[in-house]
């Protein structure tokens, strides 16, 4: 059976499945709020997220992981339609967030997503059928050691090949700004995968042309279940966006997943599905968003209550 016959083919599937490809960012250097627009903003979120937020001293990782979750949140909401508070989101023993529900989408048939943080951005991907990946890295220049140094104590996690680009990339700004753009890429690779960076990252190997036209070799061997981009944004950040076959996820990932198994034409449809440009949020947007929301299935549950006592 095709990917026409098993999904109902066609335009229609493109693009229902396109509508599972999302990439939002948030720049968190433009959002200064007072400690009570801080606590005010995460109470927008579960009961259970706080923890994940509060745990952290400086202002800036508290934003980094509020902003984190909202992203989340917001994006299964417009996605699948399924309201705040029914939201679950939950994490693999690797630490991977997932969303756990029963509701199925055809055309969307595996959608999972991904965040990451660092620096000024915060952002999210998602996917309806291939696992993502998504990493962002700031250039910082290291402070108590030599840039060379400082690449030095990382070289075990790049190969050969790749070590020799970097070193040979000019000079020792642009060595370290290679040096980031290709640990970007293995961070997304491992993030999609579900593992941590205990994973051989030496074996997993990346070649580019300007970095475009991006591919990997695991243990040596080229790999067509891969799609990788990576972008510059702003203020010397990179944002390198995963996509790969179900079947490379951590057994406890695999759990997870509607789907890991697809016919060839099938996961080659959405290996292809168009990528697509970040698009800009802010941080008022998303609490505005899940403010209305949960305002929303309040009135609604109240409505429903009335009905029934009447």
């Amino acid at each position: 059976m095709g990917v026409s016959d098993s999904l109902g083919g066609g335009l229609s599937l493109l693009t229902g499945m396109e509508k599972g490809v999302k990439r939002w960012l948030v720049d968190i250097s433009q959002w200064e709020p007072s400690p009570d627009e801080f606590t005010s903003a995460v109470s927008v979120l579960p009961q259970h997220e706080h923890h994940s937020i509060w745990r952290f001293i400086k202002l800036e990782d508290k934003k980094r992981a509020l902003v984190s979750r909202l992203l989340q949140y917001a994006l299964v909401h417009e996605v699948l339609q399924i309201p705040f508070d029914a939201i679950i989101i939950k994490r693999t023993v690797e630490g991977k967030p997932y969303l756990e529900t029963s509701k199925v989408v055809t055309e969307i048939p595996n959608f999972n997503f991904n965040a990451s943080h660092h620096g000024d951005y915060v952002a999210i991907a998602s996917e309806p059928l291939c696992i993502v990946g998504l990493d962002i890295v700031s250039y910082v220049v290291p402070e108590k050691e030599t840039i060379a140094g400082f690449m030095q104590n990382f070289a075990i996690y790049f190969s050969s090949f790749e070590w020799a680009s970097i070193t040979n990339a000019g000079t020792s700004d642009e060595m370290l700004s290679a040096f980031y753009r290709y640990w970007s890429l293995k961070e997304a690779f491992v993030k999609a995968v579900g593992t941590g960076l205990g994973y051989r990252l030496d074996k997993v190997e990346f070649h580019h042309t300007n970095w475009t036209n991006i591919s990997v070799k695991i243990d040596g061997l080229e790999s067509r279940e891969w799609k990788f981009w990576l972008s510059e944004l702003k203020n010397v950040h990179w944002v390198t966006v995963a996509r790969g076959h179900p079947s490379y996820a951590t057994e406890s990932y695999k759990r997870m997943l509607k789907r890991t198994e697809y016919e060839e034409e099938e996961f080659r449809f959405g290996l292809q599905l168009p990528n697509v440009d970040f698009v800009l949020k802010t941080v008022e947007q998303l609490i505005l968003l899940a403010r209305s929301r949960k305002k929303t299935s309040a009135t609604t549950k109240k409505n429903i209550y009335e009905v029934q006592k009447s």
